[in-house]
């Protein structure tokens, strides 16, 4: 559905994308995940259109979406703030848009009831943004998003600023909004099991490249560099002493003298026995739900 090719970002001096190449399917929920300054949300910001890619093309069905502004591209997005105005009421922030693009009353009406009514907020209708808990202006910001009937939802760390409670109660809440709607949505976060539990595919990012683009059981389970093993990882951390290597497992003796054995990360040949290695423990983590 949505193609991204060769997009290439510079600052300056500074290149914070290099030739990104992309595919995200329909109804398919995409995150893009990596550390501060890998050049996720600049990405995203140019799908939105809000900057300007140095080179590239973006594509929806087929058709170029780069040279369109932003406000003529099928994206809505939900920034990490969620930007609500205050003096509005909460239907009123939803209806903005709508009222700018020329809709009738009832039309308004009808399509804030409805919005409304898909993120459980229809009693909230005539509150203002300064009665809202962080999860409902969230909620609040979605449904804004959402009444413009965007082809592609965009999310800017959409939940960093709830506490972990709520963030994992919204978690659920976004993955069964999206599937429900059948929509594509695309996530920036650096929340490493925030992107595992919401995700169809994860794109592991880092100084402006796609390390590894793969579901998030398989980027867990099979890292194919470095970078993402160790950004993926959520792991204890062993020492010890390779003693016997035999196909893809390993061997170590630690040091307290106990022995563990588990899967290898390099290629057999690279290892010795007598070297020193790191093992690590992973915990279980919830994968989403379509994730094989």
């Amino acid at each position: 559905m949505l193609e991204l090719l060769n997009i290439g970002k510079s600052f300056s001096s500074q290149t914070a994308l290099k030739g990104i190449n992309l595919s995200i399917a329909e109804g398919e929920f995409f995150s893009l995940l990596g550390p501060s300054g890998c050049g996720k949300t600049t990405l995203l910001r140019i799908i939105a259109g809000l900057e300007k890619a140095t080179s590239g093309q973006i594509l929806l069905a087929g058709q170029r979406m780069d040279s369109l502004p932003a406000q003529r591209r099928p994206f809505n997005m939900v920034f990490q703030r969620h930007a609500l105005f205050p003096h509005l009421s909460v239907g009123e922030n939803i209806a903005f848009g709508l009222k700018l693009k020329g809709f009738s009353k009832t039309q308004i009406a009808d399509k804030v009831a409805e919005v409304l009514a898909l993120v459980e907020m229809s009693a909230f209708r005539d509150r203002k943004p300064e009665t809202l808990s962080g999860g409902q202006s969230q909620r609040v910001a979605v449904a804004r998003a959402l009444v413009n009937e965007p082809k592609v939802l965009l999310l800017d760390e959409p939940l960093s600023a709830l506490d972990q409670k709520m963030r994992e109660h919204m978690q659920k809440e976004l993955r069964a909004l999206q599937r429900k709607l059948g929509l594509t949505f695309i996530c920036v976060t650096h929340d490493q099991e925030e992107a595992l539990a919401l995700s169809d595919r994860i794109g592991i990012m880092s100084h402006g490249i796609l390390e590894q683009v793969s579901s998030p059981r398989d980027i867990y389970e099979n890292p194919e560099s470095i970078f993402a093993s160790h950004f993926i990882e959520s792991a204890s951390c062993l020492k010890g002493e390779l003693v016997e290597v035999s196909h893809d497992l390993a061997t170590i003796r630690l040091g307290d003298g106990s022995l563990i054995r588990g899967k290898i990360g390099v290629p057999p040949d690279q290892l010795k026995v007598g070297m020193n290695l790191e093992a690590y423990v992973r915990k279980a983590l919830v994968f989403g739900e379509r994730s094989k």
